[in-house]
Parts: C-alpha cells; structure tokens; sequence
C-alpha cells in the first residue's frame, strides 16, 4: 500500500470543475449559522446550487431531493442535531452522499460524542483541520474551536486511518491540504494565510466538497479538486487584495472566473 501523497494535478482539478459547471448538483447545506449567506455565495460562484432547509422533517424530505448534503456541526444544538440525523439518514435511504464537518471536535463533549456517532452512518467525505481529524481518529489533537494548534502533514495518518475505518474520503487541511482514501492520498498546494482571516471559509470549503462528491469518476479527486480549487481562488484573491475587508468578493469573483489555466498554476502576475 503506497500512502506517500502525491501531487493534484491541475488538469485532473480542471475536469472535476467542468463537470460541476455542467451538472449544478444541489447542496443541502446543514451548515454553522454564522457562514449560511457565505456559503450560499461560494456555492453559486461556483455553478452549484445552494439550499439550507433546517427543519428535521423537512431536512429528511429535502436530502432525499438534493445531490449532496452537507452536515457542519460549527453552531450545533439539539434541533440542528435532530435535522442532521434525519438528514443523513435520508440521504443514505436515497443514496445521496454526505460530507461532514466536525468543527471544533474534541473541544467539546457533546459534539464530540455526536460526530463519532456521525461516522457510524457512512459519511461520502470527511473535512476538517489537523486538530479535529486527530480527535475524530481518537487521537488528541491541540486545537481551539476552529483554530488548529496541529500541521496538516502530520494528521495524514490519523486521517489515512479514520478514511480506512469509516469509508469516507477524509481531507485535512491547512498550509497544505491531504486528502486519502486510506490508501491514496493526494496533496493540494496553494492558498493564503489571509485566508484564516476571513469567517467561514473552511466551513465553505466542506460545502464545496459536498457538491463535487456528487460528481462521478473518481471520488478521491474530486474531493481534492474542491480543495484546489479553493486554494487557487484564494491565493488569486489575495494577491489582488490589500486585506481581509476586501478580500470576500475578489474570492467570489475568482471562483466564478477560475479555469483550467488558473488550476495549473498559469496567468499569476
């Protein structure tokens, strides 16, 4: 089993967003509060179509409908508990791939219990920064809410672990991102540090995996297809950018404007 990571190429990032352009999946986005309108925005720039319907019952009749659905457990409480389980639940009587992302894990019990629960149901994709993929893998991690005290690189083996153990496409990610299916695994370059300044844009970012897991082909590039594409927008953005206030629409902008030439690495100035 050959677990080094190796490079996304940019061509292979290109593909995976053609076929996004081409298909518009519906995202049922279960998300933090704080990001729904972000979220929403990046999802559209993109050519996907975004939905928060929050309502359990609704929640269980819309994830049957959608392409993809998204649980972020960012501002969990027990009604948003109770439409995430009825969700995914429907989503997999359907099945419709979900992603998790399990914001702040380990921090705190309960969400902790409950994400663990999560995995149990087979999730199509796993998100999260290296402090939370360590605790989802049952290992400590030393993060602070969203912050992760923890280098990407060295949750790759918890997060080759956790895809081996629930089946899932586990990306972790940072300076740079890892994404494995336990026994691949690709790394995705690119991004900005002005990029952890901005609000929600990992919990976007998990919106953006959950429409390209609705993609066919190769499940573990399109996952890291949504990371690079990402990254590439952000660091196009930030180059044009003299801080985080002006930095949310150039992102959009180069989500909506980015193409196979940006993804491999042409046209910087």
């Amino acid at each position: 089993m050959n677990t080094r990571p190796t490079l996304l190429p940019g061509s292979t990032a290109a593909t995976s967003l053609k076929q996004l352009r081409l298909s518009a999946p519906l995202v049922h986005c279960l998300t933090n509060d704080v990001v729904q309108s972000f979220t929403a925005n990046i999802l559209l720039a993109l050519g996907a179509s975004p939905a928060m319907v929050v309502d359990p019952a609704e929640a269980a009749q819309f994830s049957a409908i959608a392409d993809a659905l998204l649980v972020n457990v960012g501002t969990l409480t027990r009604p948003h508990a109770d439409a995430m389980l009825a969700a995914v639940h429907a989503a997999d009587l359907a099945g419709k791939p979900w992603v998790l992302d399990p914001v702040a894990v380990g921090g705190l019990s309960w969400r902790t219990e409950f994400c663990l629960e999560l995995i149990t149901l087979k999730p199509a994709a796993i998100r999260g920064n290296a402090s939370e993929i360590l605790a989802l893998s049952g290992l400590s991690g030393s993060g602070r809410g969203v912050d992760s005290g923890d280098d990407s690189l060295s949750a790759l083996p918890a997060a080759q672990q956790l895809a081996r153990n629930t089946g899932a496409i586990v990306a972790v990610t940072g300076e740079t991102d890892y994404v494995t299916d336990g026994e691949r695994s690709r790394a995705v370059a690119g991004g900005h540090p002005m990029m952890t300044r901005i609000v929600g844009t990992g919990c976007a970012l998990s919106a953006v995996v959950a429409a390209f897991v609705a993609l066919p082909g190769d499940r573990l590039d399109n996952v890291a297809a949504a990371c690079r594409v990402m990254s590439c927008a952000g660091e196009r953005a930030c180059a044009a950018v003299n801080g985080p206030g002006s930095f949310t629409p150039q992102f959009l902008d180069n989500l909506y404007l980015i193409d196979e030439q940006w993804l491999n690495g042409e046209g910087m100035q």
